[in-house]
């Protein structure tokens, strides 16, 4: 059972549960706080804290973490939920889920995560605001689709025309900085390499999901929940599906994934067989969606660039 602290973040406080003792202390969400939290950790060794992914609100404390080579793990919130059900932590209080992540991390022997970089950090905050332009983008649309005031239509145009600026600012934006950085020139590089495979997915992919090309096939599958979990019972078998992982992950290859599926040549012939093995078209597609992610890991992994195979 390892030392660790577990750390509710919320936008103004930090309530922290050291497993070793069952010490509680909260503390503000801001450098002074920080430092006070080093301080009541001690000298001795370092515990692995726990805290889950809250966006813009654990940013700070992942940053200072990382200055004093304090060993964390961010983990996905509706997994830290449902391990406190399982251990009957039905309650939901700030001091409750310190204290749930605190024996999450010991329970579970979670590791310690390598700290993403300053560039990395601003390139996932401009992907989100980017899906949010989209996400405005479709509902500005369908509101334009049914106003009949022309004050609304032009409105609506206008605003239409902006989110189109602001989208190819970002775009832009992401690319430089992207190009910025060798090594993630060389990355981006090896993905676009892949057929169907663009700009903005390879940045999608190696933002979403950084550990790409330090993992084997069946976790990479996984950790994009493209892995197929069998259904089985007693005599009782059921079709085999997918579930959890990274939805964006998901998101960002269904499209590529349609593209691989008729112009990719390996991929494609995959997809013909598939099909002609009497797999329903969603069967297929998620098939490839896995083939596509599990190949883009092996190419990272290798540093080479993907090839067509001679049939």
């Amino acid at each position: 059972m390892q030392h660790t602290i577990g750390i509710d973040v919320s936008k103004d406080a930090l309530d922290i549960h050291r497993r070793a003792d069952d010490a509680t202390i909260q503390l503000g969400n801001d450098t002074p706080g920080f430092r006070r939290l080093l301080k009541w950790i001690g000298p001795d060794e370092a515990p692995l804290i726990v805290f889950e992914a809250t966006g813009a609100y654990h940013r700070s404390l992942e940053k200072f973490l990382t200055a004093h080579d304090l060993p964390f793990v961010k983990v996905n919130p509706k997994q830290a939920r449902r391990f406190a059900q399982a251990i009957g932590k039905l309650a939901k209080t700030d001091r409750v889920d310190a204290e749930m992540l605190s024996r999450m991390g010991s329970a579970l022997d979670l590791q310690r995560q390598a700290p993403l970089d300053e560039s990395q950090h601003d390139l996932k905050e401009m992907l989100t605001a980017r899906r949010a332009l989209i996400k405005d983008q479709s509902a500005a649309k369908a509101r334009l689709a049914t106003a009949t005031v022309p004050l609304i239509r032009r409105q609506l145009r206008q605003r239409l025309a902006q989110i189109e600026r602001d989208v190819a600012q970002i775009d832009r934006e992401m690319a430089d900085q992207t190009g910025s950085d060798t090594d993630r020139t060389e990355r981006m590089g090896i993905l676009t390499s892949i057929p169907g495979v663009g700009l903005l997915t390879a940045i999608t992919l190696l933002v979403d999901m950084p550990e790409l090309g330090t993992l084997d096939g069946k976790e990479v599958a996984a950790l994009a929940g493209l892995a197929p979990i069998t259904q089985r019972s007693g005599t009782w078998q059921g079709a085999a599906r997918i579930q959890g992982g990274r939805a964006s992950v998901r998101r960002a290859l269904y499209m590529p994934t349609l593209v691989a599926a008729r112009f990719n040549p390996d991929l494609k012939a995959k997809y013909t067989q598939l099909i002609g093995a009497g797999k329903k078209q969603k069967v297929a597609l998620t098939a490839i969606m896995r083939k596509l992610i599990v190949m883009a890991n092996a190419l990272l992994r290798g540093r080479r660039k993907w090839v067509e195979i001679n049939h």
